[in-house]
């Protein structure tokens, strides 16, 4: 029975770890969250994200980061759903639910939400984690948050500084070290995704700390209770609705590209996206209530996307068994 149980521990350990660390954030919160004992703000925001894209320059060829520059209908299809869809989506929901007693700055809040980029962590870890394309996922969380950079009056100087720190620097690093030491790194056989993985669990813990301090968020507890119920649901009708759409109705990409797309099109930014409704609320006396749907969406598309994790990698690795099986025919 122990055996038994260990063999399921270790054949899930991922979705294993999701649980244990959303525990010990209830438990801890003021080790993970902001100003903590971990640092996230330093730890996570820098160093892990530093990270990811360092893991990513190491473990991806040249050849493929440079095919996915060149991969225009993903990256039309990312940026238009994001940026035109998305928004739309939101809008239409808003009206719907303006005729109801919900909140007007849950509402004004939702629609903000719409606007938001693809944050550069989640959806790139998420999208490796699985084995996506993941030179597309890293190519439109950057290109996504120079455009909100444009489109909304925010210091392009400061995103594009910290998007070199953070993604361009350790990548270009990554590469470097992988051209002149690509022996030495296939001898030693690096888990570049477990990595990833503990870097995941790392966001999600830091994050839930974050959510379970934050004890006060200026609305009351059912509309807490709404907004959260109705973002659970955007997400998961978005998640549904884009994979049915790119991998069954229109077949529209590859499996490894349909995964990077599904974590783009449907995540959203809290790093960049904060800064900007702070800019644009910034004499609005509801400012901590409109942030509250992004300040939500954030933690919830996290915990969704590391549940489907294992899903989602079943569902590739028999796709990709398929067509081999296929080619040999």
């Amino acid at each position: 029975m122990i055996a038994l149980l260990m063999s399921l521990l270790r054949r899930h350990y991922f979705l294993t770890g999701i649980v244990f660390v959303i525990f010990f954030a209830h438990l801890f919160p003021h080790i993970g969250a902001k100003g903590g004992l971990l640092k996230p703000e330093i730890t996570v925001k820098y160093v892990a994200v530093f990270i990811i894209f360092f893991n990513s320059g190491i473990s991806i060829k040249t050849e493929d980061l440079t095919k996915a520059v060149l991969q225009i209908r993903i990256h039309l299809f990312i940026q238009c759903f994001t940026f035109i869809v998305f928004p739309c989506i939101m809008v239409v929901l808003v009206n719907m639910l303006s005729l109801s007693s919900f909140d007007g700055l849950l509402l004004q809040g939702l629609k903000v939400l719409g606007c938001m980029p693809p944050p550069v962590s989640s959806a790139v870890i998420l999208t490796k984690a699985i084995g996506g394309n993941e030179p597309a996922a890293i190519f439109n969380s950057a290109l996504g948050s120079f455009l909100i950079g444009n489109l909304v009056d925010v210091p392009v100087y400061n995103i594009a500084t910290q998007l070199s720190l953070t993604v361009l620097f350790p990548l270009v690093l990554g590469q470097i070290l992988r051209k002149h030491a690509k022996l030495w790194l296939d001898r030693k056989h690096i888990p570049f995704s477990c990595i990833g993985s503990c870097i995941l669990l790392l966001i999600i813990y830091t994050t839930f700390c974050d959510t379970f301090s934050n004890a006060n968020i200026g609305i009351d507890f059912i509309s807490l209770m709404s907004v959260i119920f109705l973002i659970v649901i955007i997400q998961c009708i978005l998640l549904f609705s884009i994979f049915m759409t790119i991998t069954q109705v229109f077949k529209l990409f590859t499996p490894p590209d349909a995964v990077a797309v599904l974590f783009c099109c449907t995540h959203k930014s809290l790093t960049l996206g904060i800064p900007i409704v702070k800019i644009l609320f910034s004499n609005h006396p509801g400012l901590s209530v409109i942030s509250v749907p992004l300040l939500i969406y954030h933690p919830t598309q996290i915990l969704l996307g590391g549940l489907l994790v294992p899903t989602i990698r079943g569902w590739l690795l028999f796709n990709q068994k398929y067509r081999t099986q296929l080619s040999k025919v």
